[in-house]
């Protein structure tokens, strides 16, 4: 059992660069690609995935430090050190039982796909962490209320109600990732799309003011203000006032101007990559499951970036940062200091999924979502603080609690973990669950309603042209 681990562990840790394009590479080889397309498309891949960290960290480095210094000048003194999701990924594949969540996830899959459950296969199994972070935390609150015993088998229900929700997931947003992107048979299986039921409710009242739903994508946008809508321009102007904001020279200002523009327009050039290497596989893999089983899709689920070329997402991010600064000084409760998940991805996804990019209701909706981040990433601060010394995965100073600030699926990860808490009479946690499972209905019902009618509008289209 314990080479078991080290080899998954080993595989795993390769990080997504390399281990999602090797999933990749299998996945094409199965649907009989041919090798030298299925391994161009795959190291494609690779190049994309790595293409946009280093896009995010020169984000972080540039607009991250900017804010921390923002927050300087506040005077301000938070207990809690923010360790981004890189520390929260460290953490998590440290917790002895880690490598069981690999054939975990990979079995629920299959199985799912055997019974016509899902249509999605996952190949973003680089993200199982995911996975373990909500495991540990569940046996962190449950092992005094059960004991370890069954304090452990309900991390591992848990965590398979949060693979089973993930592909559920994959499935109901493939249609408007596939509009939003361009890219087809792909849809997205991290558990941040999970936050759009949270928005959701939220986003059917600004529906209901005219303003916020005039379309305000980034096309929309350069049709009306022209170049002030490009994306270096929106770059540059939003990067010289974050300098102005954080007291920087005039020189200073200027280069965080140009370091923001020329993110921005870096950005869309990368999604490119991403649509050049799914693309052929997605399409291998449709014709195959077309040929085997009339009728029925196979949709490929990765993580987040192959939206990234989004410029509504990157501007939604900006403007979020000082809002974000701003909840965490004046939020009751928060202890939390946001400085490495300050470029808060897993808070404007969702938000440009619900909105269908709309960049005046993202923007709205990201002021709305900060306060749950930074109470969820407080609440796992003890946990995730014993685990990471207890393990020595990181070195933690004595009487330092760190966490994140950009917990991924706040809501969800926060409520299903602490979900039993109600029995020492704290019921956030249920009320939390309750309002999820509300708005994850009424979305995913709306995002199927949306899918059905393309369905039957391609039908009709195909009965025309026939006719």
């Amino acid at each position: 059992m314990d080479f078991l681990g080290v080899i998954i562990n080993y595989i795993l840790t390769l990080g997504a660069p390399v281990f999602v394009p090797f999933i990749m590479l299998l996945a094409g080889l199965a649907v009989r690609m041919k090798f030298r397309d299925a391994a161009s498309a795959a190291i494609t891949l690779g190049v994309a995935f790595v293409g946009m960290s280093m896009l995010i960290g020169f984000m972080v480095d540039a607009i991250g430090i900017a804010a921390q210094t923002m927050m300087k000048r506040t005077g301000l003194e938070l207990s809690i050190v923010d360790g981004g999701w890189t520390t929260m990924a460290n953490i998590s594949w440290a917790w002895p039982y880690a490598f069981a969540m690999f054939p975990l996830q990979v079995g629920v899959n299959i199985v799912m796909l055997m019974l016509n459950k899902t249509n999605t296969f996952n190949a973003d199994l680089w993200n199982v962490w995911g996975k373990i972070f909500t495991a540990f935390i569940v046996v962190s609150v449950t092992t005094p209320l059960f004991g370890p015993a069954w304090s452990l088998a309900l991390a591992f229900l848990i965590a398979a109600f949060q693979i089973v929700m993930e592909l559920n997931a994959g499935d109901i947003h493939q249609h408007r990732i596939e509009k939003l992107t361009g890219i087809p048979g792909v849809t997205c299986t991290h558990r941040m799309v999970f936050f759009g039921a949270i928005y959701y409710p939220f986003d059917l009242l600004l529906r209901k003011i005219p303003v916020c739903n005039k379309p305000m994508d980034a096309t929309a946008l350069r049709a009306k203000v022209g170049v002030f809508a490009e994306n270096h321009i929106i770059g540059f102007i939003l990067g010289i006032l974050f300098g102005i904001i954080a007291g920087y020279s005039v020189a200073k200002t200027l280069m965080l101007g140009v370091q923001a523009a020329t993110a921005l327009v870096l950005f869309p050039m990368i999604s490119k990559l991403f649509m050049q290497a799914l693309s052929p596989i997605s399409e291998a893999i449709s014709d195959y499951m077309n040929k085997r089983f009339s009728g029925r899709r196979l949709f490929v689920g990765i993580d987040w970036p192959f939206m990234g070329g989004a410029s509504e997402i990157w501007f939604a991010i900006i403007v979020a940062i000082p809002f974000t600064l701003i909840w965490a000084i004046v939020l009751p409760g928060n202890k939390i200091l946001p400085f490495a998940g300050i470029i808060n991805i897993s808070l404007i996804v969702p938000a440009y999924l619900v909105t269908r990019g709309n960049t005046l209701r993202m923007v709205i909706l990201s002021i709305i979502g900060v306060p749950f981040f930074l109470f969820v990433g407080t609440q796992f601060a003890p946990m995730i603080t014993e685990l990471g010394q207890a393990t020595k995965a990181i070195s933690i100073p004595a009487g330092q609690l760190i966490s994140n600030s950009s917990i991924d699926a706040p809501v969800f990860t926060y409520a299903f973990s602490f979900l039993f808490k109600f029995l020492q009479g704290n019921v956030v946690p249920l009320l939390f669950a309750i309002f999820w499972a509300c708005g994850y209905f009424f979305y995913s019902r709306e995002l199927r309603r949306e899918s059905e009618r393309a369905q039957q509008e391609a039908l009709q289209q195909e009965n025309a042209h026939q006719a």
